[in-house]
């Protein structure tokens, strides 16, 4: 008899989050990779690093006097490179075996998230230049 394997986030869509939002993002979803694998210690351990890594990030970023979007670019390859060529394999070797989750629910998440941060920093600077 077969064993059914959980659907997980591919590689790819863990690699894209951690490009285009952080290594958080992309560290959530092969978090909830792991949970769903009932690897908890793993998935924590995971979930550890893509903090460090966006947090390294931030101070990277803002270490020049005028911050670049490109290292940010920069750092979410680096992070999403770390989560999917070397995290993925580990814990995951045959991960092409796996069904692939959808990204939506993850992607619309996202969106609600940045669309906030975003509002709460244009909001800010106004309210400070208000006075």
């Amino acid at each position: 008899m077969e064993e059914k394997l959980t659907p997980i986030y591919s590689k790819k869509a863990i690699l894209g989050f951690s490009i285009f939002l952080s290594a958080l993002f992309g560290g959530v979803l092969l978090y909830q990779n792991l949970i769903s694998v009932n690897k908890k210690k793993e998935a924590y351990i995971v979930l550890g690093i893509s903090i460090v890594m966006t947090l390294c990030t931030v101070v990277i970023v803002n270490i020049p006097e005028n911050p670049k979007s490109s290292l940010a670019y920069l750092c979410g390859i680096a992070g999403g490179s770390i989560l999917s060529y070397y995290f993925v394999p580990k814990y995951f070797p045959n991960e092409e075996l796996y069904p692939k989750k959808a990204i939506w629910k993850p992607l619309i998440i996202a969106v609600v998230i940045t669309f906030c941060l975003v509002t709460a920093v244009i909001y800010s600077s106004s309210f400070e230049n208000a006075y």
